[in-house]
């Protein structure tokens, strides 16, 4: 395959994950053994060629991984990879530890690492040039005649390339000599740029010819992981390892989120098998929550903003050609289009989220719901983050109101739960006291609840008001509270916007409320929040 400027093309690239070591290395990530065995399966169901699993020896839960994978993992097209080092400095290969665990995982396929780097073998591991090239020959030697495949992963070649390019060179020879698999080129410090990339890549390539496959090991330290990844297929690669939503250490690694569409939408290189590619948003988002870590709404290809619009004058020409505005159809990654409403939304954007919800909108309404939002969202209001709010406010300009319940009043005391307390003691706790009157049809309900904060206190009391009425309520829960102050310069009388995240266990929704007055704001979101979840479940029967 070649492209129009002539540059020749794989026909395939091997994708090699390894978010369950590499990714797992990102601060703030800690993977139980659980977590990885169900990332496995995420990542075999996408399709991915290999998936690495850890490095058996370094810590118990890995050696329990692989123990457990052998039992309870069954992937139907990936390959499970054991990740190693190299024997030791003048050791010997078969009584080597991190080589015996290797073998011990039990994987089809083994992937070790060793320096290519003069400058780390002289002085990191303190031997000779020639003993860093006998440490990678004779591991590889050694776990071929035990039948694996093996890929050698080339660490800080990049680096040692551009420095001394004929040892660098001599490690790779030694490794191919012995039979490896696939020769991977590291840029373990994360400081190329995408035409060192290629232009490396494709010394080796031509290097070595057929005799060997290379791929690449990319990280982004200089923003350029999926650049660089691309610049290494250009060069000539057929392989790339990453991790999926890139994490890693540092700044994390190559986004395979992003390559994987990049290599086979844009460049036409197979990847992933056939009917695969729509699963790649879905596993984002599942190993997002695996790891516990929010995925970027604006991530390429998978973010929940990659193809949302919030200007008048996009939504209006995609409602004519999709592609006007779009990069690829969303789905094809199993993404979608998004509608942003906001004070830059028109008609057009209030007539198709009308459309999404199942709306009927008159012109007069939506004319309605376009100023409403326009003067809402300069009062402080925020749509764009808050869809249940959204939802809420165009069902109400339709003339729908919620049957459920209707606030009166309410009132929240906040004590000094220690008032002997003395001046520089520590208060032993403070003690928040809601009460709410509503009313259920004819009905009129009084409760007090004490809550450990002004909105666990409402929402404690509000549903207490309406005990036994409404089952779904049990399965409703706030997730996240978030405050902002608008307009600082104002001090304590500065307009507050709250935003709260809820979940019924199947959808998670946002609800916001302004105004100067925290507890009426967080009243706003709170309420609109009980509102939206009764919604949803009256329309799940």
């Amino acid at each position: 395959m070649s492209t129009s400027d002539g540059l020749d093309l794989p026909a395939r690239v091997e994708i090699y994950d390894t978010t369950l070591r590499d990714g797992s290395q990102l601060e703030g990530i800690s993977l139980t053994v659980d977590d990885k065995l169900r990332i496995a399966e995420q990542l075999d169901w996408l399709g991915v060629d290999y998936i690495e699993a850890g490095w058996p020896g370094a810590n118990p839960k890995d050696n329990e991984m692989f123990q457990r994978a052998q039992r309870e993992l069954v992937l139907e097209r990936s390959k499970l990879v054991a990740f190693g080092m190299t024997r030791r400095v003048k050791g010997k290969v078969d009584s080597d530890d991190t080589l015996r665990h290797l073998v011990e995982a039990n994987t089809g396929t083994v992937c070790i690492v060793g320096k290519c780097w003069d400058y780390h073998v002289l002085e990191a591991l303190d031997t000779t040039l020639d003993e860093g090239v006998l440490m990678v020959s004779d591991s590889i030697d050694y776990l071929k005649s035990l039948g694996r495949e093996v890929l050698f992963d080339a660490e800080h070649f990049f680096d040692g390339f551009k420095r001394n390019p004929e040892f660098s060179l001599r490690v790779l020879e030694g490794a191919v000599q012995s039979g490896v698999d696939a020769l991977v080129l590291c840029d373990t410090n994360g400081g190329s740029l995408p035409h060192e990339v290629e232009a490396t890549v494709r010394s080796v390539v031509e290097y070595f010819g057929d005799d060997v496959s290379v791929g690449v090991h990319l990280h982004d330290d200089t923003g350029c992981g999926v650049a660089n990844a691309l610049a290494g297929v250009l060069g000539g690669a057929t392989q790339v390892q990453g991790t999926i939503n890139g994490y890693g250490e540092r700044t994390g690694n190559c986004n395979l989120t992003t390559i994987i569409p990049n290599l086979t939408l844009k460049m036409g290189i197979e990847t992933l098998p056939p009917d695969r590619m729509e699963r790649l948003t879905p596993v984002a988002h599942h190993v997002a929550e695996l790891v516990n870590m929010a995925l970027n709404p604006q991530a390429a290809y998978v973010g929940t903003s990659a193809f949302a619009h919030k200007a008048g004058l996009h939504v209006s020409a995609i409602v004519k050609r999709p592609d006007a505005y779009e990069h690829i159809p969303p789905d094809t990654v199993g993404n979608g289009t998004r509608f942003v409403m906001s004070e830059l939304a028109g008609k057009s954007t209030i007539q198709l989220k009308a459309k999404e919800l199942g709306l009927e909108l008159d012109g007069p309404t939506i004319n309605r719901v376009v100023d409403t939002l326009k003067h809402l969202e300069h009062e402080g209001y925020h749509f764009e983050v808050a869809d249940a709010s959204l939802e809420l406010l165009m069902r109400r300009a339709s003339g729908w109101e919620p049957t459920w319940f209707r606030a009166e009043a309410f009132r929240v005391i906040t004590d000094d739960a220690s008032p002997t307390t003395t001046a520089g003691e520590a208060p032993d706790g403070v003690l928040t006291e809601a009460t709410i009157k509503v009313w259920v049809g004819e009905e009129r309900l009084i409760a007090t609840e004490e809550g450990n904060g002004p909105v666990n206190a409402l929402d404690r009391a509000l549903r207490r008001a309406l005990a036994g009425r409404y089952p779904a309520l049990d399965r409703l829960h706030l997730t996240d509270y978030k405050v902002r102050v608008l307009d600082t310069q104002k001090g304590t009388g500065a307009i507050t916007r709250v935003l709260l995240d809820s979940t019924d266990g199947e959808q998670t929704w946002t609800t916001i409320g302004v105004s100067e007055n925290i507890i009426e704001a967080s009243w706003q979101a709170l309420s609109d929040s009980i509102v939206y979840g009764l919604l949803r479940a009256e329309a799940r029967g």
